[in-house]
């Protein structure tokens, strides 16, 4: 399914919060005009739901990242709990608390996540994804989204969290679900359910932990305690969702945009094949070509100003990573896909006080992808359709049908 393409004048009839216009739609030309014209853009209430700040610079995006005083989490980060009012982990969940608590949670979760730590989980991870490749490399076609980046990314959080391999798809169902869907039509009763599979799921996961810890990450939490107190099990499983979410579904997308990228840009392949740039070099390109998390969202506190326009106490403001990633202020040729750009302080991990706790492991899981294709695979064949997912947070593709030609 190829996006349409809108010009700027279709905004005003466009819904961002819904997650057909994402996967319908090809957005570039209205960023483009949103940059020039109206960097800081109020969209209007949709329905029941309130209106909300679109942001779409780089600098006023990385302003707001940077100053949770102004604009905070705490009520939320992406635009399905901001509109709905809130979200519920608020205060116990790291990526949706601010302030000394964020700190502390921050604290515990980088003893898991440090590249000591992930040092075997890595290497485990590299020798996968060459075997994911090597399966698949020959054959008539395969879908890369389904049997190769759909078992990497979170094979590697399971890792972490040591999670038993008899869940994993179990889990792996339960993350598609709960942040996107291969339809247009998904029940918000199924988001319901899948998030609260995950959590139910991780509470009798970290219970077992703390009666039997190991190294892993549920431990981790599970055991941890800040000023001699313990996590609540609240902040210990919403923790755990929030990795298992965001441990997943980042790189795999990234991982498949990469791959439809080539296709696209076979000169790029070349420049990858051929070692003019490494796949570590490389994959900021990938994350921002790609912009797996096309948007993040705050609350400002007070009563503020942002790219010269007011913003009121209790106004919902999103930043779209999308857009940024994009500014011509910021990247010279931004519409070229260039492993080799430099510098590329592309904003796909945020940025900030909240910039993703797993960026590292991310990265490797991506080099890795890249690395087990330069070394095995001649070239890329695009043999049918990409399927895109539907989220208005996430973009990317649940199915890309390819030929990997040895």
């Amino acid at each position: 399914m190829t996006r349409t393409p809108l010009p700027p004048s279709a905004l005003a009839d466009l819904d961002l919060a819904d997650p057909v216009t994402h996967a319908r739609y090809d957005l570039t030309e209205i960023w483009r005009s949103l940059r020039a014209e109206e960097p800081v853009h109020w969209h209007p209430p949709v329905g029941r739901a309130p209106g909300f700040w679109v942001v779409t610079r780089y600098a006023d995006a990385a302003e707001v990242y940077l100053a949770p005083e102004r604009f905070t989490s705490e009520r939320g980060n992406v635009l399905a709990s901001l509109l709905q009012g809130g979200d519920s982990a608020s205060g116990v969940m790291a990526a949706v608390t601010d302030g000394k608590r964020h700190r502390e949670l921050r604290s515990v979760l980088l003893r898991a996540f440090s590249p000591r730590a992930l040092a075997g989980v890595v290497e485990k991870m590299e020798k996968a994804a060459g075997e994911l490749v090597a399966a698949a490399a020959g054959r008539a076609e395969c879908d890369f989204a389904q049997d190769v980046a759909g078992n990497l990314p979170l094979m590697a959080i399971c890792d972490l969290l040591d999670v038993p391999e008899a869940d994993r798809a179990f889990l792996l169902d339960l993350t598609k679900t709960a942040l996107s869907s291969d339809e247009p039509d998904q029940s918000p009763f199924d988001v319901w359910q899948a998030r609260n599979d995950i959590l139910a799921y991780f509470a009798e996961l970290a219970k077992s932990r703390q009666a039997r810890p190991g190294t892993d990450a549920v431990s981790v939490l599970a055991t941890a305690q800040v000023d001699g107190v313990p996590l609540t099990m609240d902040e210990v499983v919403a923790n755990c969702y929030s990795l298992i979410l965001g441990g997943d579904e980042t790189s795999r997308l990234s991982m498949i945009g990469a791959v439809l990228a080539f296709t696209e840009h076979p000169d790029q392949w070349q420049a990858l094949k051929e070692r003019e740039v490494t796949p570590a070099a490389a994959v900021d390109e990938v994350l921002r070509w790609t912009t797996p998390a096309i948007h993040f969202g705050r609350t400002a506190t007070a009563d503020t100003r942002l790219g010269g326009v007011a913003v009121a106490a209790g106004d919902i403001v999103t930043l779209w990573n999308v857009s940024a990633n994009r500014d011509e202020a910021v990247f010279t040729d931004p519409d070229r896909f260039d492993l080799a750009r430099t510098p590329n302080r592309q904003l796909s991990f945020g940025h900030g006080p909240h910039y993703c706790i797993g960026a590292y492991l991310g990265r490797a899981e991506i080099a890795g992808m890249l690395t087990a294709l330069r070394d095995q695979i001649g070239r890329v064949e695009l043999t049918g359709d990409p399927r895109p997912v539907y989220s208005s947070m996430l973009s990317g593709f649940s199915s890309l049908p390819v030929r990997l030609v040895v």
